[in-house]
């Protein structure tokens, strides 16, 4: 699949809207796989606040997000969302990334889609 890396997904919440936690959950779940099946990757996605249970243990999506890593997306997960949810330690899928790296992206990636 190729990378769009014109394109920068930030996720803010491990819920794609805010509703009951069970529906968040699966409209996370199926956006994301669209966004695979529409093979237009982003070339990054950042995840801060509740979005970095997203790329830890107990994820819900941790398969999907995989695939994008495979594929050839770079995953951040908020270094201080992970400690102040003292998740750093379960981190799965991606690397730890900071505010510098999220505002530099956030200020060049030509799209950037935020949830």
């Amino acid at each position: 699949m190729p990378i769009d890396n014109d394109l920068l997904l930030v996720l803010r919440s491990a819920e794609l809207a805010p509703v009951e936690p069970d529906l968040g959950q699966k409209l996370t779940r199926a956006f994301l796989t669209q966004l695979l099946e529409t093979g237009h990757l982003p070339g990054r996605i950042v995840c801060m606040g509740t979005a970095i249970f997203l790329t830890t243990d107990g994820s819900p999506v941790l398969d999907l997000l995989e695939k994008f890593v495979a594929a050839g997306t770079q995953i951040a997960s908020c270094g201080t969302c992970l400690d102040y949810y003292g998740r750093r330690e379960k981190l799965r899928v991606g690397a730890v990334g900071n505010m510098k790296d999220t505002a530099e992206a956030m200020a060049t990636f030509p799209r950037v889609m935020n949830f």
